[in-house]
């Protein structure tokens, strides 16, 4: 599949050619937004040059009040009239219950060649049972953005197969403005290329116009500063995170509180590797589990004591315990744990009273 919208594919087999199709595809992620596209341009592609009014057809979505799986399964085994397939959309899978799963993943046990079922799921969970269906005779398409490198390289597959080009400076410009909100960069490209022509060659200067509202950011972001000791970059993140439609101090605060208590239970424990240290701070991934180690040597018992004691006093004091606003109490705390880094790494002679 090529496109905005592309996905990797998970367990079951790849993407699907325009001339040949697997029984069913299960897309699923996080991001409706992403799912969305995603679904699209495998819908697209399975369609080809036919008409879409004959060969797709709809069931579920957000109009609809329940899931009529009796039509589902007529549709995928009834074979196609006036042309050669059948596309049979089921939107909002994830609000399939066991038995729904279960008759659908019986209608997969003998499949038609002409038929395929797309099965798009953003929330909620899919019926195991239909699941392993998929994974038996079709595909799943992993629509997951990811974090890190896996953004980063999603971001420059999609900027890559998108309708314009955009100079370096310009598509880490857009990365950074995106933020978590990456589905949006679909819109943020077809609007380029409407403005500019397909194919055209896109500068920061020229892109800047087209940015609008900065999208989220994730929470990694802010600790990770934070954790480096930068102040200016954490203010700078928890400004961004605060910004509209952003986080309610109380649920930033509730991230501070959680990457600390990590880091709380990892003080003074005789562990050495990222599995031992998950193992001991009951944290499921191994590299957050590594950074929250590095973080506990780095700081040691004292600092982390006093970040305990600054979290809890800006917690009284976003509940009402101050009359500064929530913003405020934020941005000195930020700073402060910031500064707790920056005292612990100053060499002798030139650290400075922690406030």
């Amino acid at each position: 599949m090529s496109g905005s919208g592309g996905a990797r594919a998970g367990a079951g087999g790849g993407e699907a050619p325009s001339g040949e199709a697997r029984p069913v595809y299960l897309v699923r992620g996080p991001d409706p937004t992403v799912v969305g596209q995603t679904a699209a341009t495998l819908i697209a592609d399975l369609v080809g040059d036919r008409d879409p009014a004959l060969v797709v057809e709809e069931h579920g979505g957000p109009a609809a009040d329940d899931m009529d799986v009796g039509a589902v399964v007529d549709a995928a085994t009834t074979p196609p009239f006036l042309v050669d397939r059948r596309v049979v959309v089921v939107r909002d899978a994830g609000r399939l219950t066991s038995a729904e799963g279960n008759r659908l993943a019986v209608a997969l046990e003998n499949p038609l060649p002409t038929n395929v079922i797309v099965l798009i799921a953003s929330g909620g969970t899919v019926p195991p049972g239909l699941v392993k269906a998929v994974k038996s005779t079709g595909s799943v398409v992993d629509a997951t953005v990811g974090t890190g490198r896996d953004r980063a390289r999603w971001l420059d597959e999609h900027l890559k197969a998108g309708p314009v080009r955009l100079r370096a400076s310009a598509a880490r410009r857009l990365g950074e403005h995106l933020g978590d909100d990456v589905g949006r960069l679909a819109g943020v490209l077809g609007t380029l290329a409407a403005a500019y022509g397909e194919g055209a060659t896109i500068s920061e200067d020229e892109l800047e116009p087209y940015l609008g509202e900065a999208g989220a950011v994730p929470p990694w972001e802010l600790t990770d500063a934070i954790d480096d000791g930068s102040s200016a970059a954490a203010l700078s993140t928890l400004h961004r995170m605060m910004g509209p439609g952003g986080r309610a101090a109380p649920a930033i605060l509730a991230v501070l509180h959680g990457h600390y208590s990590d880091i709380l239970r990892l003080d003074g424990a005789e562990v050495t590797t990222a599995e031992e240290a998950a193992a001991v701070a009951g944290i499921r991934s191994q590299f957050v589990a590594k950074k929250a180690l590095a973080q506990s040597r780095r700081l040691g018992h004292d600092r982390i004591a006093q970040a305990i004691v600054l979290l809890a006093t800006a917690d009284v004091d976003v509940k009402g315990g101050s009359a500064m606003p929530p913003e405020l109490v934020l941005e000195i705390l930020v700073a402060r744990l910031s500064r707790l880094v920056r005292s612990r790494s100053a060499p002798r002679g030139v650290r400075g009273r922690a406030s």
